[in-house]
C-alpha cells in the first residue's frame, strides 16, 4: 500500500516539475516596486498568521484539560501531527485545489507544490494564511474523538482534511468557486471562516464521534450520560485564553491588509461576542445546576468566537453581543442535545464549532449592516435582512451552510467509516482503560502519577 502511494506521489511530483515555468517574483522586488506600502500589509498578515498558528497550543491545552491525564500525551501528539501533515500536504496539493485557477467553479487546478508561477512572495503569503486555517480545521476534530481514536487513524484523517475536505470547500467560498457566485445577495460570504474552518472541523468531528461510539463509562445502563471530569480546568482555561488571544489574529487578519481600518471594528466585535457567549453559558448552567460551571463558561466563550468569525467585519457592536449571546445559548443546548442521543464529545467541539459555525454563517444574512464590502471599503456592501437587505443574503448564507454541513459530515463519515472497516479506528478496550499515552506513545504526561489501572 505505502509503495503504491509513494509511486503515485513521485509521479505527481515529476509531472508537475516537468511543466515548471519561471517564477513571478520570488524575492519581492517587483512587488515592492509596484506597491511601496506592501511591507506593512505583509507584516500584518504574517503576524496575524503567527497568532493563528499559536492557536494550536490553545486547542492542545483545552483538549488536555477537558480530558483525563492518562491521555494528555496522546492529545499533544495529535495536536502536533495534524499541523505537521497539513503543512506538507497543503503545500503539495491542498493549496492548488483551494486557490488555484478555477475550474468550472468546482476546484483549483494550478499551484502544485508552490512551484513555477506560485514561487512568488504574494502567493506564499496567501499560502501561509490558508495553511494556518487548514491546520485549525484539522485540529478541531481531535477534541470530538479524544481518548479512543487510534493514532494512525488520526494521521490519515488529518491528511484527508488538509488535502481535500478543507481546500475544496474553501475554493467554493474563497477561491472563486460556485458558492461565492450564488445569485442571491453578494453570493455566499464568510469573512474569516465560521463555515470554511469551524463548521468543516466540527462536522467532521461529529462524524468521527458517531463512528467511534462513546467512551467506556460515559453512559450508564439506563442510557443516561455520566460526567467524566477532565484532569485540569487550569489547562482548559489557559487554552481558552490562548484561543481568545489568537482570534485577534484570526478575524482582523482576514482583512489581508493593515490599511483596512475596519480591523478596529473587527477586533471589538470579536471580543464582545466572546464575552457575551461566556456570560450567557455561565448563567444558563447556573440556573439549571446552581453551580458556576467554569467549563461551560469557557466553551461559551469559544462558541461566541466561532459564531462571530463569519460576520465580524459586517456588523455593529450590539449585533456582535447578540450573536455571541445566542452562541452561548446554543452551546449549552447543543451539549445536552448530543449527549441525549448517545454521542460522546469529550470537549464539546461539535457544540462549539459545528453548531455555532452554522449560526455564524446565518447571522451574516441577518445582521450585516451595509457599511463594509468583501474585504474592501467600496461598494457593493454586505447587507442583511435587519438592515433592509431583503432575503437575498440570508438565502445565500443558508445555502452555503447547508452545503458545508453536508460536505463536511458526508466526507468525514466516509473517511472514518472506511478506515474503521479497513483496520478499525478505535483502540482496544484494555488500551482505552489504561490510557493512550503509554500504549501508543510510550510516554505518560505525568510519570510520577501514572498507574496501570486508571479509569
Amino acid at each position: 500500500m505505502f509503495r503504491k502511494v509513494f509511486i503515485l506521489l513521485f509521479t505527481v511530483v515529476v509531472t508537475c516539475m516537468a511543466g515548471i515555468c519561471f517564477a513571478q517574483d520570488p524575492n519581492g522586488a517587483e512587488t515592492l516596486a509596484q506597491n511601496p506600502q506592501a511591507p506593512v500589509d505583509y507584516v500584518w498578515v504574517l503576524v496575524c498568521g503567527f497568532l493563528v498558528f499559536f492557536m494550536q497550543a490553545g486547542f492542545a491545552m483545552v483538549e488536555a484539560g477537558f480530558c483525563r491525564a492518562k491521555n494528555a500525551t496522546n492529545l499533544m501528539a495529535k495536536n502536533t501531527i495534524d499541523f505537521v501533515l497539513a503543512s506538507l500536504v497543503f503545500m503539495a496539493v491542498g493549496f492548488a485545489f483551494m486557490m488555484g485557477n478555477d475550474y468550472k467553479g468546482l476546484i483549483g487546478i494550478s499551484g502544485w507544490f508552490l512551484h513555477g508561477e506560485s514561487y512568488d512572495v504574494g502567493r506564499y503569503l496567501v499560502f501561509f494564511w490558508q495553511l494556518v486555517f487548514a491546520g485549525t480545521a484539522a485540529t478541531i476534530v481531535s477534541g470530538a474523538v479524544a481518548e479512543r481514536l487510534k493514532f494512525k487513524a488520526y494521521f490519515l484523517y488529518s491528511l484527508a482534511v488538509a488535502a481535500i475536505i478543507y481546500p475544496i470547500y474553501g475554493h467554493w467560498v474563497w477561491g472563486g468557486g460556485w458558492l461565492s457566485k450564488l445569485p442571491f445577495g453578494l453570493g455566499h460570504v464568510d469573512f474569516a471562516g465560521s463555515g470554511v474552518v469551524h463548521t468543516i472541523g466540527g462536522f467532521v468531528g461529529l462524524a468521527g464521534a458517531i463512528v467511534l461510539g462513546p467512551r467506556f463509562g460515559k453512559f450508564g445502563k439506563d442510557g443516561k450520560p455520566r460526567a467524566i471530569p477532565g484532569h485540569s480546568i487550569v489547562h482548559a482555561a489557559l487554552g481558552t485564553f490562548i484561543l481568545w488571544f489568537g482570534w485577534f489574529g484570526f478575524n482582523p487578519g482576514s482583512t489581508f491588509s493593515a490599511h483596512q481600518l475596519r480591523i478596529a471594528v473587527i477586533a471589538v466585535n470579536t471580543n464582545l461576542a466572546a464575552a457575551a457567549g461566556a456570560a450567557v453559558a455561565l448563567l444558563l448552567v447556573f440556573m439549571k445546576t446552581k453551580k458556576w460551571d467554569v467549563g461551560m463558561m469557557l466553551n461559551g466563550c469559544l462558541a461566541g468566537l466561532v459564531a462571530v468569525t463569519a460576520p465580524c467585519a459586517w456588523v455593529e457592536a450590539w449585533a456582535a453581543v447578540v450573536i455571541g449571546a445566542i452562541a452561548g445559548l446554543l452551546v449549552v443546548i447543543s451539549v445536552y442535545f448530543w449527549e441525549a442521543r448517545g454521542i460522546d464529545d469529550p470537549v464539546g467541539a461539535v457544540s462549539v464549532h459545528a453548531v455555532n459555525g452554522v449560526w455564524g454563517l446565518i447571522s451574516v444574512g441577518l445582521f450585516a449592516d451595509g457599511t463594509y464590502g468583501l474585504g474592501v471599503t467600496t461598494e457593493p456592501f454586505v447587507k442583511g435582512l435587519f438592515y433592509g437587505g431583503g432575503y437575498g443574503q440570508l438565502i445565500a448564507q443558508a445555502i452555503g451552510a447547508a452545503v458545508c454541513v453536508t460536505w463536511a459530515f458526508g466526507l468525514g463519515y466516509i473517511v472514518f467509516k472506511a478506515m474503521d472497516k479497513y483496520f478499525g479506528v478505535r483502540v482496544a478496550p484494555e488500551e482505552e482503560l489504561k490510557g493512550l499515552d503509554v500504549i501508543e506513545h510510550g510516554t505518560p504526561a505525568y510519570p510520577n502519577f501514572y498507574t496501570t489501572n486508571q479509569e
